[in-house]
């Protein structure tokens, strides 16, 4: 079996990161009620779906990564500094999943489970 790109492993490891500290940093907003409160921790707990799916090779994840930074983008347009750093993350991301080897290594079909 084909080994996982390390660039895969650590960028599915930075969304695992970014996905549970920020669940454990912005918990507190559930507790107080702040307004936005339930987007950022779906957010959060969507940047942890992310991460395992990446490590369980399935395809769609490296999609929902992108899509992810790049609505983080999106919601920064107004604030430069923000902007210039996702917008930056976006492009390395997109560059990890559609290397080369990350396409070959998500369109590898995994194996199926021993009994």
């Amino acid at each position: 079996m084909r080994r996982r790109p390390i660039s895969v492993t650590l960028l599915a490891c930075l969304y695992l990161a970014v996905g549970f500290i920020g669940f454990a940093a912005h918990f507190r907003g559930l507790l107080v009620h702040q307004p936005d409160a339930v987007w950022v921790e779906s957010m959060e707990f969507l940047a942890v779906i992310i991460g395992i799916f990446l490590l369980r090779r399935h395809n769609w994840a490296r999609w929902l990564a992108l899509v992810w930074i790049a609505f983080h983008v999106a919601i920064s347009v107004h604030e430069p500094r923000r902007l210039a750093v996702h917008s930056a993350l976006l492009a390395i991301f997109a560059w990890i999943l559609f290397s080369a080897a990350a396409r070959r290594w998500f369109h590898l079909t995994p194996p199926e489970p021993q009994p």
